[in-house]
C-alpha cells in the first residue's frame, strides 16, 4: 500500500507541482490550501507524512503544526516557507517538526526528506509494536479507584501473604494478580493460573495435584499438578467459588500444610506456594447459603483487594480504548484509529456490565467494521447510539402563535441534523447548507445549540 502525503499550501500551483512529482513517486497525494481544511482532512483520515506551508491566511503553519503532534505525535510534518529563519526553524523544530525546507523548492530535497520522513514514522510503528509484544500487560486509567489500587499492590507484592481479589468479570482480576507476582520476590519463578471455573469436578484433583499412570481411565502417564508447577512461584486460583466443598476441603488442607499427594499415589510431595485467589461472587452470601467454607475463606483473604467496576470510573475509558486501538494496530490487524470525541462520550455513559473486557471487544468490533480512519457515533451498535431527536412537529409549528418561536425551532432542528451529518464539523456543515462559517457559528451560538467544538469546526482537544 502506498504512502499517503497531505500538502498544505495557500500557493494552489505549489500544491499542483509537488502533487505531480510525489504522484510520479507512487505515492497517494493530497492537498489543502488553507489550516482549517487541513485539520478537518486529517480528522477525516490521517496521512502517512505533512508537507506544511508556515504562511497562510487564517490558522498558520505552526498552529496547525502544533494541533497534529497533539492530536498525532508520530506523524512526521515537513515545514516549507519562502520567509523562513532560523528563530522560525526553531520554534518549528521545537513543535516537533521532522524538517524545515525554504522555497523555492529543491525537489531532490523535497524527496529525500518525504523518504526520510516516511522511514521514520514506519520505526515508529515498528516501535510501537515491539513495546506491545514486551510490556506485560498492565491496570490503565487515571480514577482514583485505579490509583488507589495500584497501591495496594505496590503495598502487597513484597510480602508473602495470600491475597482474595474481588470484583466483577471482566474487571482485570488476573491483571493484578499478574502484577503482584511481577512486583513479589518471586517474580523469576512460575507464575500458574488456574481457571476453576473451567475444569470439570471430576478432573480439578487431577488439574491441581498431578495424577500417577494409570490412576484412572485415561491417565497413560504420569502428570504433575498446578501445586507443584507452582513450586516457588505463585499459584493464582481463578473463580475460587465455582470449586465443589469437597475439593474445598481439601484445597484448605494442602493450603495449609503446603503437601499433597498425587491422584493414584503415595509419595507426598512438599511445595512452597504463594497463593493468589479471585471470585467474582460475594464470598460472605456463598457461606450463608452452605456453598462455600468459612475456615477456607478466613485462610485466602490474609489481604482483600477489590477491583472497581468500569461503570464506577468512566474516566479511565479513554485511556483504554486508546490502548486497545494502538494494540489492534501494533499486531498489523488493522490501521491505527480512533474515536471522535462524540464516540467517546456515548462510551463513557454506558453501564458496562461486562466491564473492561466487553469494551475490549467492543473496540476490536468497530475497528474492523468501520470504513472510516475515525469513528464515530453512527459507527456504535444502534444500542449504544442515544435516541434520535423527534422529527420535526409541523402541525404544531404552524399552530404556534409566535413566528420567531416556530423558526427558531425549525432552525434548531435543522441545524442540529446538518451538523449530525457532518460528524459535528462546524466548516464542513457551513460549506453543505451554503453559510459562512462565521455567520454559522453565530447562529448556532444563539440558538444554543452543542456542537462539542471550539468554534472552529475542530474539537476542543487538538484537531
Amino acid at each position: 500500500m502506498s504512502a499517503h502525503i497531505l500538502i498544505v499550501d495557500d500557493e494552489k500551483s505549489i500544491c499542483q507541482s509537488l502533487k505531480g512529482i510525489l504522484g510520479d513517486e507512487g505515492y497517494e497525494v493530497s492537498t489543502a490550501n488553507e489550516g482549517a481544511s487541513a485539520l478537518a482532512m486529517v480528522e477525516e483520515d490521517a496521512p502517512d507524512l505533512v508537507l506544511l506551508d508556515i504562511w497562510m491566511p487564517g490558522i498558520d503553519g505552526l498552529e496547525v503544526l502544533e494541533r497534529l503532534k497533539k492530536r498525532l505525535p508520530a506523524l512526521p510534518v515537513i515545514m516549507i516557507s519562502g520567509h523562513g529563519s532560523v528563530e522560525t526553524a526553531v520554534k518549528a523544530t521545537r513543535l516537533g517538526a521532522f524538517d524545515f525546507i525554504e522555497k523555492p523548492l529543491d525537489m531532490d530535497k523535497i524527496l529525500v526528506a518525504v523518504r526520510n520522513g516516511l522511514e521514520l514514522g514506519r520505526l515508529a510503528e515498528e516501535n510501537l509494536a515491539l513495546k506491545a509484544k514486551a510490556e506485560p500487560p498492565r491496570l490503565t486509567g487515571v480514577s482514583p479507584a485505579i490509583a488507589e489500587l495500584r497501591q495496594a499492590i505496590d503495598r502487597v507484592a513484597p510480602s508473602d501473604s495470600w491475597v482474595l481479589i474481588t470484583g466483577e468479570n471482566g474487571t482485570g482480576k488476573e491483571l493484578v494478580a499478574a502484577a503482584i507476582h511481577r512486583q513479589s520476590p518471586r517474580a523469576g519463578q512460575p507464575f500458574v493460573d488456574v481457571n476453576c471455573a473451567a475444569i470439570p469436578e471430576e478432573l480439578i484433583e487431577s488439574e491441581l495435584f498431578g495424577h500417577e499412570k494409570g490412576a484412572f481411565t485415561g491417565a497413560a502417564a504420569k502428570k504433575r499438578g498446578k501445586f507443584d508447577l507452582a513450586d516457588r512461584g505463585t499459584l493464582f486460583l481463578d473463580e475460587i467459588a465455582d470449586m465443589s466443598l469437597k475439593t474445598q476441603a481439601k484445597i484448605l488442607r494442602i493450603l495449609q500444610e503446603q503437601r499433597f499427594e498425587r491422584v493414584g499415589g503415595t509419595r507426598t510431595i512438599s511445595v512452597n506456594v504463594r497463593v493468589l485467589a479471585a471470585t467474582n461472587k460475594d464470598l460472605t452470601a456463598e457461606i450463608a447459603a452452605g456453598r462455600f467454607r468459612e475456615d477456607l475463606y478466613y485462610r485466602l483473604a490474609v489481604i482483600p483487594i477489590h477491583v472497581p467496576p468500569l461503570r464506577e470510573r468512566p474516566q479511565d475509558i479513554p485511556a483504554l480504548v486508546e490502548e486497545f486501538l494502538a494494540s489492534h494496530a501494533a499486531r498489523g490487524l488493522a490501521e491505527l484509529k480512533r474515536l471522535a470525541p462524540e464516540a467517546l462520550a456515548i462510551l463513557q455513559a454506558q453501564p458496562w456490565p461486562g466491564n473492561v473486557r466487553e469494551l475490549k471487544n467492543l473496540v476490536e468490533r468497530l475497528v474492523i467494521l468501520s470504513p472510516r480512519q475515525v469513528i464515530t457515533p453512527q459507527d456504535l451498535p444502534a444500542s449504544l447510539r442515544p435516541a434520535a431527536p423527534p422529527a420535526f412537529d409541523l402541525p404544531r409549528a404552524l399552530a404556534n402563535p409566535d413566528f420567531k418561536e416556530a423558526r427558531a425551532a425549525f432552525e434548531r432542528m435543522y441545524l442540529e441534523k446538518k451538523l449530525e451529518e457532518n460528524g459535528g464539523n462546524i466548516s464542513q456543515t457551513a460549506e453543505a447548507i451554503g453559510l459562512e462559517r462565521s455567520h454559522l457559528h453565530k447562529k448556532l451560538k444563539l440558538l444554543g445549540v452543542k456542537t462539542g467544538t471550539n468554534g472552529d469546526g475542530v474539537p476542543p482537544t487538538g484537531l
